[in-house]
């Protein structure tokens, strides 16, 4: 069957390709780091982008990319008012891509340009999105295993089981940028965003290279939100034009526990008042009020998954629900 038509382009021609870095304090590699795109990823495309976009820098990045920018005509900076994250630094830079494939990679020196081949090669026959898996890993042990746990994490609730979800290293199509949209610490769920749409991802081993210059940016708290952000892109890509589905169930059990109680205190008081069990009450019981307690609970977590399917139906139908692999015909 045939591919589309940027699947055919790309086997025929040589793709033009955008290179999106981030940049917080990273002044002293840059340089280097243009030096390396060049020799890693101008020979293998038509046409090369270098966009830097500086997060918020207190040193002298901003300064140094605006040298590049006078010297080397295919780079180019967005300056951002404050730090406003990865997720934001990369939408701004996507925002600004020309290429028909854009690499995403950190500007610390850890990720290696050259790499950039082989991942084409994945893209040429035919995935949409190639992530990078730094199979050997020159981090410290506090970062590495949280990272396999997370991993783990990641693959068991979303289904696509990946080796390097953090890396920060990935080449997708363009197509991908248009349609997936991150904030917060989205960023490293592209592949698993892209994938709930119907996108072909997979994986590449890659050299993961040690830090030269800055410092990490990881951390315990980094590890968080990490998890926090697992459930959001769980819930968005499970659940998203389905709220009730996610929070229907809990209320459907909680409400047929308060019933089949209540009904069995009814039964129980029915009983009393016909003289087959001895007199007694029903009110100081603990199941009475549990059961009531679970009603209620029950009732309104359907109420609100109902106002949420109403809110999705109302707001969300200029969003498209599907993604377009190819066309034919007029």
């Amino acid at each position: 069957m045939n591919r589309s038509g940027t699947d055919s382009a790309t086997h025929t021609t040589p793709p033009t390709v955008t290179v999106v870095v981030p940049v917080l304090n990273e002044a002293p590699s840059l340089r280097q780091l243009v030096s390396e795109l060049q020799s890693g990823v101008s020979p293998h495309a038509a046409a090369t982008q270098i966009i830097f976009v500086d997060d918020g820098s207190i040193d002298d990045s901003w300064q140094t990319i605006c040298q590049l920018a006078q010297q080397h005509p295919e780079v180019s900076g967005i300056r951002l008012r404050r730090n406003f994250g990865k997720a934001a630094a990369l939408t701004a830079g996507m925002q600004q891509a020309t290429g028909s494939l854009i690499l995403m990679l950190d500007a610390d020196l850890q990720d290696d340009p050259s790499e950039f081949h082989g991942m084409l090669r994945e893209i040429q026959s035919g995935f949409d999105v190639i992530n990078g898996w730094k199979q050997r890993r020159l981090d410290p042990w506090h970062k590495v295993y949280p990272s396999r746990v997370f991993n783990w994490l990641v693959g068991r609730m979303t289904g696509l089981k990946l080796h390097d979800h953090n890396c920060g290293l990935k080449l997708f199509r363009r197509e991908v940028a248009e349609e997936v949209h991150i904030y917060g610490e989205l960023h490293r769920f592209i592949p698993v965003l892209a994938h709930a749409r119907g996108f072909r991802v997979t994986e590449v081993a890659v050299h993961h290279r040690p830090r030269q210059f800055g410092v990490s940016k990881y951390g315990v708290r980094r590890f968080l939100r990490g998890l926090l952000d697992l459930l959001t892109v769980t819930f968005l890509t499970s659940f998203r034009r389905r709220p009730l589905h996610a929070i229907g169930g809990a209320g459907l059990l909680l409400l047929a526990v308060g019933t089949l109680g209540l009904t069995y205190l009814a039964t129980i008081w029915l009983l009393i008042r016909s003289g087959a069990l001895p007199d007694g009450s029903i009110g100081n019981r603990p199941l009475l009020a549990y059961s009531v307690a679970s009603v209620l609970l029950g009732g309104q977590i359907l109420s609100l998954g109902l106002l949420a399917e109403l809110i999705v139906a109302y707001t969300g139908r200029s969003e498209e629900t599907y993604s377009v692999r190819e066309r034919t015909g007029r």
